[in-house]
């Protein structure tokens, strides 16, 4: 037998699957990573291994985070729900109550709601790479266009727009920055380890993203469902995510950094009824928010059908999302179970179900917990 990867942390015995899956991943050439399972708030599974540099000479640490691309997006939905959850946002108003600029161009009628489930009608990013890094320069812009359809009519997967759109709302309403809620209202009181806008302090602690097998830096974003075709709008390079300006930005779609650990931390609220550790984000009725569906149907940018909820994806009866690069967060409800997993290589998405194989053998180790 060949020697499986070195895998670091702890599990629950009944969730060998996921260690032994991670290291399979290892084992395959994947650089670097982390899983975390979480079932009522509580750690099964928190495991790391492989490596957080492309050259394999720093160890993944305990401590390691990544960018998880458009996990990111489930961080930022969370902050749109805990305001909604408090009465200070309403999912069913016009944007434009909360923002009244955006109301030009025809878009008096997308609702708050729009924004969260994709189906707004404003999913490319037209501007300049450097643009995403200045907040003012990017929400005007995203001011200035008009709906590709009928809000609430069709859903567009709006990669890079959504976390500027919902941002800017969570800031008219909260008068904070998403990082600033986040940090604030949610990772501070749960002590989680993720960061939208990372301070200069982390840098040392970041695994940088590497290009899939036979790719270099200038490797570009494309939608999931599409094969090979970079999105409509600008093409976002892992050279972009890798820069000291993307992590300094906040880019509440897809610049999130923390592991695997976090991620599921942050989560189990939305598994666990809203409560976590003495700490109570929202209420079972806001949680439930998350997954009232919004959309079915083929999806215009990711060329496949999806169904949308308030922020996340449905599949089933879970909900969550995953990012550019394999990263994956999933919530099982009715089990109060949460899957993470990060990491920081990529792969070609035509050929990448890393996320699923992990949530799969998570499964195996419920079943054990539940019997």
């Amino acid at each position: 037998m060949p020697r499986m990867a070195d895998i670091q942390g702890s599990y629950d015995g009944l969730f060998t699957a996921v260690p032994n899956r991670l290291a399979e991943l290892l084992d395959a050439g994947d650089t670097g990573g982390s899983v975390a399972v979480f079932v009522d708030g509580e750690p099964v599974v928190d495991v790391w291994g492989g490596f957080a540099d492309a050259e394999r000479t720093v160890p993944w640490e305990r401590d390691t985070i990544v960018n998880v691309f458009s996990v990111t997006k489930t961080m930022t939905a969370l902050c749109a729900l805990v305001l909604a959850d408090r009465g200070e946002l309403d999912l069913d108003a016009p944007v434009a109550r909360y923002w009244p600029e955006f109301a030009a161009a025809g878009k008096e009628r997308v609702l708050v709601r729009h924004l969260l489930s994709h189906t707004a009608g404003l999913p490319d990013w037209d501007g300049p790479v450097e643009e995403i890094y200045d907040w003012p320069s990017a929400t005007a812009r995203l001011v200035a266009q008009a709906p590709q359809w009928e809000p609430g009519s069709a859903a567009g997967y709006h990669s890079l727009t959504q976390g500027f759109l919902v941002g800017e709302v969570i800031w008219r309403v909260s008068g904070r920055s998403v990082g600033e809620f986040f940090a604030d209202e949610i990772a501070g009181p749960l002590g989680a380890d993720f960061h939208i806008g990372l301070a200069a302090e982390h840098d040392r602690r970041v695994a940088l993203t590497v290009p899939p097998p036979g790719r270099d830096e200038e490797y570009t974003a494309s939608a999931p469902g599409r094969g090979s075709t970079p999105a409509a709008g600008t093409a976002l390079r892992v050279r972009d995510g890798n820069s000291v300006a993307w992590r300094r930005a906040q880019i509440p779609a897809a610049s999130g950094f923390g592991n695997a650990r976090s991620v599921a931390l942050v989560q189990s609220a939305m598994a666990c009824s809203g409560a976590l550790h003495g700490v109570r984000l929202l209420s079972q009725a806001g949680c439930d928010r998350a997954w009232e569906e919004q959309f079915s149907g083929d999806d215009r940018v990711l060329g496949m059908p999806v169904r949308w909820g308030l922020g996340y994806g449905l599949f089933g009866n879970t909900y969550g999302w995953g990012g550019w690069g394999g990263s994956l967060v999933m919530i099982e409800p009715e089990a109060r179970m949460v899957v993470a997993y990060v990491t920081n290589q990529m792969r070609e998405p035509a050929d990448d179900n890393r996320g699923l194989e992990i949530v799969m053998s998570a499964y195996d180790g419920l079943v054990g917990l539940r019997a």
